[in-house]
């Protein structure tokens, strides 16, 4: 790549928070106030010096339109700084960091605040299409013969919303859930119940881990909600959990020989992440400390029926243009929208006939390592906001490789649609 070197100086998140059925303590612009107000307070520029703010979101509620704004002006960023939102399903997240690099790279800012935020619990409830047409005739009727024709039509399901998530998550194109779309990966790369069960065991015992030893100290900070109720901690993990456990949950999706369940999927939670990119200039001038170098980025698109595969699609491109193969990334970052979506990402680029024959690796394929995927688990256990999982995993892949001394990672993921998105950082 050429242009100006790129640096992610630092980073927070918020806890993530599980969705229980009714909106939480936080809006998506309240989740990136809470952690983005201590993150700027620590930093040695001023927040004048912010030339740049993005931040993706995929559930914008009504009263926070454009958030990536609001939140700035929340955040005592001038008003003269432009800010805009960015969404691309799961990877909105990662995008705004992609949108900074770009920015920062050509050389016409010096540090851009980019982010993800998303508050799942508070997903809209909708009216089914009969129900809007419905409502269209009675707001015609101009008589009360009119309006009395208009309620005999009334039907009971009228009454009954739809939850937006449940839409947001099918793909419009295959008419599929996500989860379906991972049934198929499972399928194809004969993962098995038991397999994704492990996997999901592992995450939570890793997070739960990680949280013990205090390896996400400063980049998990505290929300405080309007009541004084304090969120210290993500609440999904369970650290606990055995295999024997997971193997009593029915499948979701395919029932009964499924293997996608509620024990080996992502979960849904409220969560925010910003990153600080800055120019080689500007860590001069304020003697800024960066955790990482952006390397390279890339995207990638694919049969949205199998979207699970998308890193794959966008980790080949990066890895063909740097000349690097799987075994030299040290660590990676690999969403976890479902445990049998990412072992089968695992699969596929250890296979030469997909590898080479259809991602144009020649010979850069290979297993990815379990000791060097997720060392400290992920959205299995963690929650996947999905306007915010690209951005957060990011940060923690940066901050993964300041502590075990690596010197590059890849951070990956899924995004409905059928596309993938990847970011490769080396360690400043």
């Amino acid at each position: 790549m050429t242009g100006q070197p790129v640096y992610l100086v630092d980073g927070a998140r918020t806890p993530f928070i599980k969705a229980r059925g009714r909106p939480g303590p936080f809006t998506p612009v309240d989740l990136a106030v809470q952690c983005g107000r201590p993150l700027l307070l620590r930093q040695d520029f001023p927040v004048s010096a912010i030339d740049l703010v993005i931040l993706g979101c995929v559930n914008v509620i009504a009263d926070e339109m454009n958030p990536a704004r609001v939140a700035s002006l929340r955040l005592g960023v001038s008003d003269e700084t432009p800010a805009f939102t960015v969404q691309i399903n799961c990877g909105s997240g990662m995008q705004s960091l992609d949108t900074a690099f770009r920015y920062i790279e050509r050389g016409t800012h010096e540090i851009v605040l980019a982010g993800g935020t998303e508050a799942l619990s508070h997903s809209p409830l909708v009216l089914t299409r009969g129900a809007v047409e419905w409502f269209a005739r009675l707001n015609r009727a101009k008589t009360m013969g009119d309006r009395a024709k208009a309620f005999s039509q009334l039907k009971p399901g009228y009454l009954k919303p739809v939850i937006g998530l449940e839409r947001g998550l099918t793909d419009p194109i295959t008419d599929l859930n996500m989860g379906q779309t991972a049934e198929i990966l499972a399928h194809l790369f004969d993962v098995s119940r038991r397999y994704a069960d492990a996997y999901a065991v592992e995450s939570h015992r890793r997070l739960g881990e990680a949280t013990a030893k205090g390896w996400l100290k400063g980049e998990m900070l505290p929300a405080v909600a309007r009541d004084g109720k304090v969120y210290d901690h993500d609440d999904g993990i369970r650290p606990g959990t055995t295999v024997k456990d997971l193997a009593k949950l029915r499948p979701v999706f395919e029932r009964p020989y499924g293997k996608v369940t509620p024990g080996n999927a992502s979960q849904i939670t409220d969560g925010a992440s910003w990153n600080i990119l800055a120019s080689e200039a500007a860590v001069e001038k304020y003697g800024l400390k960066p955790l990482a170098r952006i390397v390279d980025s890339d995207w990638g698109g694919l049969d949205p029926s199998i979207m699970g595969l998308g890193p794959v699609t966008s980790v080949a491109p990066i890895l063909r243009r740097q000349d690097m193969a799987v075994a030299d990334v040290d660590l990676w970052e690999l969403n976890e929208a479902f445990a049998a979506q990412v072992l089968s990402c695992v699969a596929a680029l250890d296979q030469p006939d997909i590898a080479d024959g259809v991602l144009g690796l020649e010979g850069r394929g290979g297993r990815i390592d379990h000791g060097r995927l997720n060392v400290d688990g992920g959205a299995i256990a963690l929650g996947h906001p999905v306007g915010t999982s690209g951005n957060r995993i990011t940060l923690h892949l940066a901050n993964t490789l300041k502590r075990l001394g690596k010197k590059r990672g890849i951070a990956t993921q899924c995004i409905g649609g059928g596309l993938g998105g990847a970011m490769l950082l080396e360690a400043a």
